[in-house]
């Protein structure tokens, strides 16, 4: 589905205003499809789905914007004219920074938040910086092995290759060198950069007004559990789901389990 220049994907079924809408934005050098399990279970349950590529990114026009504030300001150009009931925006990683600051600009019509490998500040050290902007094959390898569980061997039975021709730790790179062949170099260090420079993240939680949902790996070496806790903090109402032995990579290593905690939010705050 085309909202302007900004692609989303709707879980397998047409898009229908009357419902209450998920939204689902991602992470870093990364597209719609890493939702693609979470997204088209709550569209065949019940709930009409938006799982965007972000601008500049996957089938999005534009170019990757600079900011978390500006991603945020497209995507909110994006949704005013629809006539959804409510939103319950979902972000992960970067998506999780774009998600507060969206959440500011829908005002009430957003229901609840899900911030999924989250963290404030998200820092980025200055080397993989630099990596990102100079020599992206290497950064990308690196980012990708931080990405999952230290015990996630790529070559594993389970889950990292849960059936022939499938491992996850490959297809995470693979995606993120999909991106940086489609839509450009620039993506790469401009994503990270966005997410060391966002300095929004505390005022943007103290003032939602509706429940918030954390979703955290108990491995995750990107963004791990204690860096949410300034945000957990800052909100009114949180809800901390914590899955054992997952990564940042989290809806790929534990897909039941975040489909599990959106599921029963989704119940809770659309209802």
């Amino acid at each position: 589905m085309q909202l302007g220049k900004l692609y989303a994907y709707t879980g397998g079924r047409p898009f229908d205003p009357t419902r209450p809408c998920v939204v689902f934005l991602h992470g870093a050098q990364h597209d719609h499809s890493v939702w693609i399990l979470q997204s088209r279970w709550l569209a065949h349950h019940g709930y009409s789905v938006l799982a965007f590529d972000l601008p500049g990114r996957g089938r999005s026009g534009g170019s990757a914007l600079a900011t978390v504030p500006a991603i945020a300001d497209a995507l909110a150009t994006a949704l005013a004219p629809l006539g959804s009931p409510g939103f319950l925006l979902v972000g992960h990683s970067m998506g999780s920074l774009i998600t507060l600051e969206l959440a500011q600009q829908l005002g009430t019509r957003v229901k609840g938040v899900a911030l999924l490998g989250t963290a404030f500040p998200m820092r980025v050290v200055d080397a993989l910086l630099t990596a990102c902007r100079d020599a992206p094959d290497e950064a990308m390898q690196m980012i990708n092995v931080w990405s999952h569980s230290a015990g996630l061997a790529p070559f594993a039975a389970r889950p990292g290759n849960p059936g022939p021709g499938f491992n996850i730790v490959w297809q995470n790179l693979r995606l993120m060198q999909r991106i940086a062949r489609v839509n450009g170099p620039a993506v790469l260090p401009t994503d990270f950069a966005a997410c060391n420079a966002y300095d929004g993240g505390l005022a943007a939680a103290e003032s939602l007004k509706c429940s918030a949902l954390f979703v955290l790996g108990a491995a995750d070496q990107m963004t791990p559990p204690k860096a949410a806790r300034a945000l957990i903090d800052a909100c009114r109402d949180p809800q901390v789901v914590t899955l054992p032995a997952t990564g940042h990579a989290l809806m790929a290593e534990n897909p039941e389990g975040v489909r599990r905690a959106l599921a029963d939010f989704a119940a809770r705050v659309l209802a």
